[in-house]
């Protein structure tokens, strides 16, 4: 058996040996649109994260028989395609719900805490000049006793919950599906969410019910001083409305995940005035140490019940 691991770099340092208990592995650390159909037309296996898998691919790769996808989403296969040409495409769920939940406060304590500034202020001589022992120039909220909307209430909504719940938060959400209902928090439109809440934090798929959902309209309704943290992704909130209102509303946005990614050049956000009440990371909320190794065994266990499963029908 042949696997191809096509995006290697985006598993960092982590170890990537179990892969050979089933036989051939190649690895490349990136794959290129124009290098993936050289790439896979021998392999049994395919292991991809963001590497697209289209018909066409397909149907290059004769001996193809699982697509393992390292990560949850598989909007980067072809579903249908797959299914029709007997190809069984396997995704990973679950691995890195505490790592995403860590990322959404760090972001939320970099943001309310004012650190980039003041991690500024001490190190460029200003705290040593300074004429008192404390600075209080930015202000900074306690979670306390303030309302955390979630948009998006799935595994990383609930855990994000319970946490905003343990530091005092008042917590509700709004459903995008429709689907996710439950009594201990109260659900709200999502217009009523943004009024009203304090944080806002979004775990949310991207999808047509989702795309674009918080826009220069949403964004304007929000309350002043709030906090709103993207880590669903990227899409789900108008990157361009962002850039214009961050200089117009005092409002704090968060952003791990973009609508392109990496960041295109001379991006709008880039040039934003009130740089300190905008926070971005580059799609690393999912990458914690523990989150990779568990996306890595996942797979393994994924391609080893594949292999079980094929061999008890033979």
């Amino acid at each position: 058996m042949k696997i191809v691991l096509l995006d290697a770099l985006t598993f960092g340092d982590t170890d990537l040996s179990a892969f050979e208990a089933f036989g051939e592995v190649e690895v490349f650390q990136t794959t290129s649109p124009q290098q993936t159909k050289e790439r896979i037309t021998n392999a049994d296996v395919i292991v991809t994260n963001k590497v697209v898998i289209d018909d066409t691919l397909m149907a290059g790769a004769s001996k193809l028989k699982l697509i393992c996808v390292a990560a949850t989403g598989t909007n980067n296969i072809d579903l249908k395609a797959a299914h029709k040409r007997g190809i069984e495409v396997k995704n990973v769920s679950g691995y890195s719900t505490h790592s995403v939940v860590q990322h959404t406060f760090s972001m939320l304590f970099y943001l309310i805490g004012h650190s980039g500034y003041y991690d500024s202020y001490v190190k460029n001589g200003s705290y040593s000049k300074s004429p008192i022992f404390t600075d209080v120039s930015r202000s900074f909220f306690e979670i306390e006793g303030k309302r955390w909307g979630i948009i998006g209430l799935g595994e990383i909504g609930r855990s994000v919950a319970k946490v905003a719940e343990a530091f005092g938060a008042e917590v509700c959400y709004t459903s995008t599906s429709g689907q996710n209902s439950t009594q201990e928090y109260m659900r709200l439109e999502l217009d009523t969410l943004l009024k009203t809440s304090d944080i806002i934090s979004i775990h949310a798929p991207l999808n047509e019910k989702t795309r674009n959902l918080l826009g220069y309209e949403q964004l304007l309704i929000c309350k002043d001083g709030a906090v709103v943290l993207n880590l669903g992704r990227g899409g789900i909130v108008d990157e361009e409305a962002v850039a214009r209102i961050i200089d117009t509303k005092e409002i704090l946005v968060g952003l791990d995940v973009l609508a392109q990614e990496p960041m295109r050049e001379n991006h709008p956000l880039l040039r934003v005035k009130n740089h300190e009440n905008l926070y971005i990371t580059p799609h690393i909320a999912w990458t914690s140490v523990e989150a990779r190794e568990k996306l890595i065994e996942g797979v393994v266990h994924n391609i080893q019940t594949f292999l079980e499963h094929d061999a008890s029908q033979k």
